[in-house]
Order: structure tokens, then C-alpha cells, then sequence
């Protein structure tokens, strides 16, 4: 058996492959009495799935299904709204997902890093599982809320919250709130107020994290929240931002169809103005889905997936494949945390290289 260390002493864990720990999810919603939902009238209430390492002994146990992630199970409403977002019928969707993470099992011992990560515009809190499972194979914490009301749906106390698309300004105000009020649960969490994470949880350097409106929460909350000490953005930034000196990791896909060429403007000037340490991983043939699980569901689903067509010579193009796109954001991801979060300088040499040059634009800025 492991000993309960998150790392072992004088090493470090290879970036390129999944970490030592089994993964455990679990569903927990949490209520901020402080606020008023727009979209419910009562206290804003979000559902909130966490990753975390588990027990050596979760190894085997049967894994995580699509069907999990849904409160009360799959309803007819849910099944006719998942045709529609997927393009794929639920018992489709169901029979492709895949992940590598078990229900409820034990968190392990030790203390983990935590990140939160915000989901897209209609996303949901479990859009990014290939990402979650990742990093907390390595020994981190994730926690992911659906944004109630800009989620694609949300069930709250048995009853479905929908997508509000002419609410986006609103849901602008809400998401970095959310994560704020999701690191105070944490504090309260490692406390003691609940007694499975009680002392595992380092916020000694929480991270926000997000793609599309979610990488415009995370930007936000790093400007809102100086409790929280790097970002890692996928497939959007805000027009402007003020905390310039934090660790940044900045993704975009060059054939992104949904934020567009100006969309993709906007994260490169980021990055200019950055003063702090910040890497930019542009994906020569990524689109907007490229860093999302969409592939795991509708493998043509098409902006990043599957097949595409170029911004400027409407050529027909394949998207980079899946299985090196997820190495590619899931490895710099892990040398990025642990060099900023962890400070493992020794991570700080994969930072330096540009492991792939096919299929990837590699920048850094201020680096250490």
C-alpha cells in the first residue's frame, strides 16, 4: 500500500501520465442564504460535483456513469434537453461516456491543492471530466458548480432550473460570486464541516479555472479575490482584466468557431498585457469543444471534434485527435500547478519546451 503523502520525497510525477491515485466524485449542493437567485427567488442554491483522491482500495470499483451526475435520475425532460444539447439520444450518451472515477469513495489522506473550475455559456459542472480525472489523479481537488441559471440545466429540489440565454449579464454578476462563496464552503469544509475532507484541503493557494464564460469567471475572481493565486483559462478571456501579475495559463484553438477569430484576439492581447508568469497553448487544428468532454458523447460534434472548416479558406480540416488533445491541455496543466502551486521548480523545464510543435503554439512570458 501507498504511503498517505500526496508526493513522494525529492520526486516529482510525470505530467505526460495519469498520477498514482484512484479518483472519487461526489454531488453536494451547497446554499448561500447571503444571496437571492434571480432564476429561483430563493437563496442561491448550487449543485456542485468534486473530484478528489481516493483510498488505494477504490482501484477497481466500478466507474462513475453519465447517469450519476444527475440528481434524481434521468427524467423525460432531461432526456429531450440532452438530445438537443448532445445531438445524441440519452442511452447513446450514456453508453459513450466514459471517466475514471468511482462514487462517494473515500478521499485519501493528506492535503491536496484545490482548484474551481466554471463551466461554459449552457455548460455543465461535469463538462470537463477528462480534466478533473487528470488532476486529481495527481493529487488535486477540483470542484466544479453548475452556475444555476446559465447552466443547461440544474435540479434543485427536485425541479429542473433551465438555461437562460437573455440572462447572460446576470449570470456575468453571478459565476465569480459563486466561486468565491465555493472557497468559503471549502475554508468551512476543511474545518471540520464536513468531516470527509476535514484537514485535507490545502487553500493555501487555490486556483480558478474555467473554460469559455468560465475562463471569464476564473480571469474575474483572480481580480476580485486575492485569496486565489493562478488561473488557468480555456477558449475565452474577458476585454480587460486587472490582476496582471498572477500565474496565468492561457488555452485557445486557432479554428475556434465559437468565440471566433476576435475571440482569440482578445486572449493573445491578454497575454501581452500580462506582467506576471503566464504560458499561452494555441492548438494549431483546436476549436472551441477541443477542451471540453464532448467528444466522449458525439465524437462529429463538430468546433474542435471531429471535422472542421478553416476561419480563413473555408478548407475541410481534422480536428486534432482527442486522445492527444486531452494529453496535450491535461500534461501542461499538471506542470503548470506544480510549479506555481506546489512551487516543484523541477516542473519548470517541461514549461520551457514546446512538446508538441505539429500541433501546438507554445509562448511563455515572466517565467521563472
Amino acid at each position: 500500500m501507498r504511503p498517505e503523502s500526496t508526493r513522494s520525497a525529492g520526486k516529482v510525477l510525470d505530467p505526460l501520465v495519469s498520477g498514482p491515485y484512484p479518483v472519487g466524485v461526489t454531488t453536494t449542493v451547497f446554499v448561500d442564504a447571503a444571496r437571492t437567485d434571480a432564476f429561483t427567488k430563493e437563496s442561491r442554491t448550487l449543485v456542485t460535483e468534486i473530484w478528489y483522491p481516493a483510498v488505494d482500495e477504490t482501484s477497481g470499483l466500478p466507474k462513475n456513469k453519465f447517469s450519476d451526475f444527475i440528481p434524481g435520475g434521468i427524467t423525460p425532460q432531461f432526456e429531450a434537453l440532452a438530445k438537443i444539447g448532445y445531438r445524441k439520444p440519452i442511452s447513446e450518451v450514456e453508453r459513450a461516456f466514459w471517466n475514471n472515477s468511482v462514487r462517494d469513495a473515500r478521499v485519501r489522506s493528506g492535503k491536496f491543492p484545490v482548484i474551481f473550475f466554471s463551466h461554459g455559456n449552457g455548460g455543465t459542472r461535469t463538462q470537463n471530466t477528462f480534466w478533473c480525472d487528470y488532476l486529481a489523479s495527481h493529487g488535486y481537488i477540483v470542484v466544479s458548480p453548475d452556475h444555476t441559471g446559465n447552466a443547461m440545466m440544474t435540479i434543485i429540489k427536485g425541479k429542473p432550473v433551465m438555461y437562460q440565454p437573455k440572462e447572460r449579464d446576470n449570470a456575468a454578476q453571478d459565476r465569480p460570486k459563486d466561486i468565491i462563496f465555493l472557497l468559503d464552503q471549502m475554508t468551512l469544509w476543511n474545518g471540520g464541516a464536513d468531516s470527509r475532507f476535514a484537514g485535507r484541503l490545502d487553500l493555501s493557494k487555490p486556483v480558478a479555472a474555467g473554460m469559455s464564460f468560465g475562463s471569464f469567471t476564473a480571469i474575474r475572481v483572480a481580480d476580485l479575490d486575492a485569496r486565489f493565486k493562478a488561473v488557468i483559462a480555456m477558449a475565452a478571456a474577458p476585454e480587460t482584466h486587472t490582476n496582471l501579475q498572477v500565474p496565468s495559463l492561457y488555452m485557445l484553438g486557432d479554428e475556434d468557431k465559437t468565440i471566433g477569430v476576435n475571440g482569440n484576439v482578445r486572449i493573445k492581447t491578454n497575454f501581452e498585457q500580462h506582467s506576471g508568469p503566464i504560458y499561452l497553448f494555441e492548438m494549431k487544428n483546436g476549436g472551441h469543444y477541443s477542451f471540453t468532454d464532448m467528444f466522449k458523447i458525439n465524437n462529429e460534434f463538430g468546433d474542435g471534434i471531429g471535422k472542421g472548416k478553416r476561419h480563413e479558406s473555408g478548407e475541410i480540416f481534422d480536428h486534432t485527435p482527442m486522445d492527444k488533445t486531452y494529453l496535450m491541455i491535461n500534461s501542461y496543466s499538471i506542470a503548470f500547478l506544480g510549479a506555481f502551486i506546489r512551487d516543484e521548480k523541477e516542473y519548470l523545464p517541461f514549461l520551457s519546451k514546446n512538446h508538441w510543435p505539429d500541433d501546438l503554439i507554445w509562448k511563455s512570458k515572466n517565467g521563472q
